[in-house]
């Protein structure tokens, strides 16, 4: 047991040393993978609907609507209500708060991959 204790702590220290000291921190808003996909998708848009948004994502109108909800609360995300004839649409963008938040955890992200494979 302490034997096992013991190596777990070892691979612990290891995992710590594999983040550089310069990385940012995660950004655990970004990181969920809905909240991602939805920042990803916006970045090589201008714009999309909330249905474009829902499609592309495979999510309920709920599940989308919660978490772009959270990305526009953080400034991340800026959502625009407005009517097309009678209907009504819900169009999202990325803020550059957002585009700066998604550099840094694609950075972050980048600089784990390259400390894990030894480069």
């Amino acid at each position: 047991m302490a034997r096992l204790q013991s190596r777990t702590r070892q691979q612990t220290r290891q995992v710590r040393r594999t983040v550089p000291a310069e990385a940012p921190a995660l950004d655990r808003l970004i990181h969920e993978r809905l909240r991602l996909g939805i920042v990803s998708a916006l970045a090589v848009n201008d714009s999309l609907s909330f249905n474009d948004l829902k499609q592309l994502l495979g999510t309920t109108d709920g599940n989308l609507s919660v978490h772009a909800r959270k990305l526009e609360e953080a400034g991340y995300v800026a959502c625009t209500k407005f009517f097309e004839g009678r209907q009504p649409k819900t169009e999202y963008r990325l803020t550059p708060a957002g585009r700066q938040a998604l550099e840094r955890y694609l950075d972050y992200m980048e600089s784990l991959i390259r400390a894990t494979r030894g480069g």
